[in-house]
């Protein structure tokens, strides 16, 4: 008897059927997952599961971190490189900025108003006896002093002591990797012939952590499912009863403006709002997972260019610039609705003036706060500069954490926002791309053809080209 043989292509695996899933689908698999497997380990207190969540989580938040730096200092290079040849390059520059602010504006004033209807202090079921914080704070010189890099690869050590045990570590200033990527990318083009190998260079390791970059990108549902898993086992949900209305009102806040402002300020630029979230939607679910707007800035950066058409040569100025000053969630929203909480919980009145200088911190202060820790940091520039009592900040950051899913995925939607806008205003937005596979659902990134260059630049245009076409 013939002994059957096995035919070429036998079956599909699991691994096969996950390759063929839709990206969407494995990000929401992974959500849905770590709510469950959170649930579990918090219920049932299963510390092993939960260990594991977090472990899972904060690994995946690592690996996108250890991309920041190269990432954004080699795409400033060669974006400027590009942009120099671009005749509107400093418009460019100014109208991010105007639009940083114009799109800041708005959220500031949807959280004030919300805290005046709602009056989310005087629902609060706290008392402020003893309360007190004594942790980080903001100030104006933050921000100047934050722009001026220590070294040349913007390290920062911090020494701290635990049971008499010095530790020390280091991290990046990404305000201080910012300036140092402009300032090297204006040289580099100004030095001309004589930086044709450092922009080559630059440009080189640039394909190379975008392509590894890729590899962690498809590690997101798995991130995912241990960041959401942590929040589920491990997050203070139970402190959210005192706190319900101010809770529910940064939520509304956030919805209102990613929901509703966006939307119509993409129609407003004959855009598709519903195009505009599901391109931006994988960095927004991160953004949710991770509570790192800086975490999910390679992830932003990809959605940008490859989903939403923004010229890779702007979006690598504009999007990690927007990581460190655009903010709406942590930054406009949360600070105000925090300083009308605080207020009220304190009995203290609020006139004109004081609701003028939140609006101002929050469009002028997210700057002071640059590379720094967030929402905290400018709670307490706000609370300081009202001169309200920074003990407030110690009665809300116990449920910090929760607040802090909804504000970032809120600030990574409108660092996504801003640089889409300007591209439409100024002519250079790939509408082909923008618009293309629209209706195959969130959470897909488009790899199809090259990213394409603002109008006057070949696409394939090299950096041997861009030094000689000086």
């Amino acid at each position: 008897m013939a002994i059957p043989t096995v035919p070429e292509s036998s079956p599909p695996g699991v691994l096969h059927a996950m390759a063929r899933t839709p990206f969407w689908a494995q990000t929401l698999i992974g959500l849905a997952a770590g709510v469950v497997l959170g649930f579990i380990a918090r219920t049932y207190e299963v510390s092993w599961l939960s260990t594991t969540l977090v472990q899972v989580g904060s690994t995946f938040v690592t690996l996108l971190l250890a991309t920041v730096a190269p990432l954004v200092v080699t795409a400033l290079i060669v974006s400027i490189s590009r942009l120099g040849l671009m005749a509107n390059a400093a418009r460019l520059a100014v109208r991010t900025i105007v639009w940083f602010m114009i799109t800041s504006a708005i959220a500031v004033s949807i959280g004030m108003a919300i805290g005046l209807l709602t009056s989310p202090g005087k629902n609060a079921n706290l008392s402020t006896t003893g309360a007190a914080y004594s942790g980080k704070t903001g100030t104006w010189v933050d921000f100047l002093t934050g722009l001026v890099p220590g070294n040349i690869l913007g390290l920062q050590g911090k020494t701290s002591t635990t049971d008499g045990v010095l530790s020390t570590t280091v991290s990046f200033n990404i305000l201080q990797l910012v300036v140092i990527g402009i300032v090297l990318g204006a040289a580099a083009l100004k030095a001309g012939e004589k930086a044709k190998s450092f922009v080559v260079l630059s440009e080189s390791i640039l394909e190379v952590i975008q392509k590894a970059l890729w590899w962690v990108i498809r590690l997101s549902p798995l991130g995912v499912a241990g960041l959401i898993g942590k929040a589920v086992s491990q997050y203070g949900w139970d402190s959210l009863a005192p706190l319900a209305v101010f809770v529910v009102d940064v939520y509304v806040g956030c919805l209102l403006v990613m929901f509703v402002v966006y939307p119509v300020l993409m129609r407003l630029h004959g855009l598709s709002p519903v195009r505009f979230l599901t391109g931006a939607w994988p960095a927004i679910v991160l953004g949710f997972a991770s509570r790192s707007s800086m975490g999910t800035m390679p992830m932003t950066l990809e959605c940008t260019t490859r989903n939403l058409g923004v010229p890779q040569e702007y979006g690598s100025f504009a999007v990690p610039l927007g990581a460190t000053m655009k903010m709406d969630g942590c930054a406009a929203i949360y600070p105000a609705l925090a300083a009308i909480t605080v207020a009220q919980m304190f009995g203290l009145h609020l006139g004109i003036g004081d609701f003028v200088l939140i609006a101002f911190v929050s469009i002028i202060g997210s700057a002071a706060t640059a590379g720094l820790t967030g929402s905290i940091v400018m709670l307490t520039l706000t609370l300081s500069t009202l001169g309200l009592p920074l003990a407030g900040v110690g009665l809300l950051i116990g449920i910090d954490p929760i607040l802090d899913m909804m504000r970032t995925a809120t600030n990574v939607a409108g660092q996504a926002l801003v640089p889409v806008i300007v591209s439409k205003r100024e002519g250079i937005l790939d509408l082909e791309r923008f618009n293309r596979h629209h209706g195959q659902g969130a959470n897909a990134l488009d790899t199809s053809g090259p990213v394409r260059v603002p109008p006057g630049l070949d696409s394939n245009l090299s950096a041997e080209k861009l030094i000689d076409a000086r």
